[in-house]
């Protein structure tokens, strides 16, 4: 799908088994920006190259043009073809320091941070060829002197980044905006909020391209991250307001959570329960939610 004159965007479907015989249905975006070389930006899960390899040829180019993968950050369904692209194209690999571990070595990941299905959704590691921090710059086209801006935005993980497109307005966040009503995963929740609030000072943003949600443009895409804000700072009242002064079971006050949110009783599972522990961690911050944006 054509979003900008440069940038495209390829929604993925994919399973994940959550218990015996049961599957959550999940999509997840992935952008190509088209200039004298292709970047993409996020590759989805294992297997969703040949998605890709057939939307680029679609378009009268050759899967061979990818030059760079940016990974927004180090989770399965960003990293998961990352090892079948690099294989058929020979591209380089960026991401932010903070997620080499995991992107170099995605058993340490599988450890630490398990999913369901984790061995299916990653094709393998991958090595990083160079990092990228808050203000680097990534040229899109010599030609048209694009660039993608990069911004670190964490929260969701310690080096998330979003990347954005001046000449062209476009956002593209990754999962640092959840998604009202969605499954809400971050491990910071001060960092989430400081990370929304910053692309929410943005001007020019023209489109909003996050992983889990539909393009947003124009003032809708601002109203989406307000919305987000809402959402965060709902989890935290409810979170706490669940939690008392005790130290409740984790478990048990997710379920208590996901419940209060209107959530599926599958959605109690142990990555919203990092969410949860993030807001306790929080708990004591003096003005989470107030401030301008950056």
């Amino acid at each position: 799908m054509l979003i900008t004159p440069s940038i495209h965007a390829l929604r993925h479907t994919f399973k994940i088994p959550v218990a015996p015989g049961i599957t959550l249905n999940r999509f997840v975006y992935s952008y190509l920006v088209f200039g004298e070389t292709i970047i993409l930006i996020d590759t989805g899960v294992a297997g969703c190259e040949k998605q890709i390899f057939d939307y680029i040829r679609s378009t009268g180019r050759d899967p061979s043009e990818i030059a760079l993968i940016v990974l927004t950050h180090a989770h399965p369904d960003h990293i998961g073809a990352a090892r079948a692209i690099q294989g058929a194209t020979g591209c380089s690999i960026a991401a932010h320091p903070a997620e080499r571990a995991w992107i170099e070595d995605v058993e340490l990941q599988n450890r630490e941070r398990p999913v369901p299905g984790f061995t299916t959704l990653v094709g393998g590691p991958v090595q990083l060829d160079f990092e990228l921090v808050n203000g680097d710059s990534i040229e899109t086209d010599e030609t048209r002197a694009g660039e993608l801006q990069v911004l670190h935005t964490p929260g969701h993980s310690p080096g998330s980044i979003s990347l954005f497109m001046h000449s062209e307005g476009a956002l593209i966040s990754g999962d640092a905006i959840p998604v009202v009503g969605d499954l809400p995963i971050y491990d910071d929740a001060p960092a989430s909020v400081l990370s929304i609030k910053r692309l929410r000072g943005l001007t020019g943003i023209g489109v909003l391209l996050s992983a889990w949600d539909e393009p947003r443009k124009g003032e809708e895409a601002y109203r989406q991250m307000d919305r987000a804000l809402e959402y965060l700072r709902k989890i935290h009242e409810t979170v706490l307001a669940s939690a008392g002064d005790g130290s409740p079971d984790i478990m048990e006050l997710t379920r208590t959570t996901a419940a209060a949110l209107g959530l599926p009783p599958q959605a109690a599972n142990p990555l919203l329960a990092r969410t949860i522990a993030a807001n306790l961690r929080a708990r004591d911050v003096p003005d989470l939610f107030s401030g301008p944006s950056d």
